[in-house]
């Protein structure tokens, strides 16, 4: 070891060069691609959304620390994140015919700053606010999320009514669909499908009750088992089928999205 620590290194290593840096290149595509003006209005559509809820989540923050009286403080990660979507937008409006519009100029063309005015704003000034008034598509994503969950609640009860040797969860599955169809807005189907669970819900569960000690698993008869497949597939169908009634508060995106497509 003492020789070893005697002995001159065989080479000294070299400085840090910035001749030697690799650019990162993990979020561009592996080949260059031409944008049309609708597809560069659909993806304009998708940043303002990740940028809209990316600003939400800040102000929450935000009023989070004032309600602690704590001095209010952007995170450096949202200022990271918010740089790279408004640097998305920009490279996205390159596939435009020359002159390439201002980033504020466009979504006003396109009418995405009335969609989106926490976006305009934070593009702006370069602070994430709240707005007075809740913008139209404030309620885009929670509302979607509650259709989607009563979809695949519908599915799920559908495939394991028919599939599971146990029933035992039924009821339970059941009072679950009821109360998203609850928090969606009471359609002609939609109250339907509601009477129909309230006028059949409690004789269903009685039906699958066992006897204390029983080891007998909990089995929907064929009278009940045909209503609970009549019933899942009339909230597939109707889901699946966007109704306009019932997709009211989609209605801007989709809107949006038919006009540009």
């Amino acid at each position: 070891m003492a020789a070893v620590s005697l002995t001159e290194p065989l080479c000294q290593p070299c400085e840090y060069s910035t001749s030697f840096k690799v650019e990162l290149y993990l979020k561009k595509p592996l080949m260059p691609l031409h944008l049309s003006p609708e597809h560069v209005a659909l993806e304009m559509l998708c940043l303002c959304g990740q940028l809209d809820l990316l600003i939400r989540a800040q102000v929450h923050q935000i009023q989070g620390q004032l309600k602690q009286a704590t001095s209010p403080e952007e995170s450096k990660c949202f200022q990271q994140q918010g740089a790279e979507i408004i640097e998305q937008m920009n490279q996205c409006l390159e596939h435009l015919p020359k002159p390439v519009p201002l980033l504020e100029e466009y979504l006003d063309f396109a009418g995405l700053s009335v969609m989106f005015p926490r976006v305009e704003v934070y593009i702006i000034h370069g602070s994430p606010v709240d707005m007075l008034e809740s913008p139209p598509l404030d309620g885009y994503f929670p509302y979607l999320g509650r259709l989607n969950q009563l979809l695949i609640l519908s599915q799920q009860l559908e495939d394991d009514v028919k599939h599971l040797g146990s029933h035992k969860y039924v009821a339970h599955q059941l009072a679950v669909i009821y109360q998203v169809l609850n928090s969606l807005r009471n359609t002609l189907p939609l109250t339907s499908i509601k009477k129909d669970i309230e006028a059949n819900f409690k004789q269903m569960k009685i039906s699958l009750m066992t006897e204390e000690g029983s080891k007998q698993e909990p089995q929907l008869s064929a009278q009940y088992t045909s209503w609970i497949s009549q019933l899942t597939h009339n909230i597939i169908s109707t889901v699946s089928s966007l109704r306009e009634d019932l997709t009211e508060d989609l209605s801007p995106v989709m809107a949006f999205v038919s006009k540009w497509s």
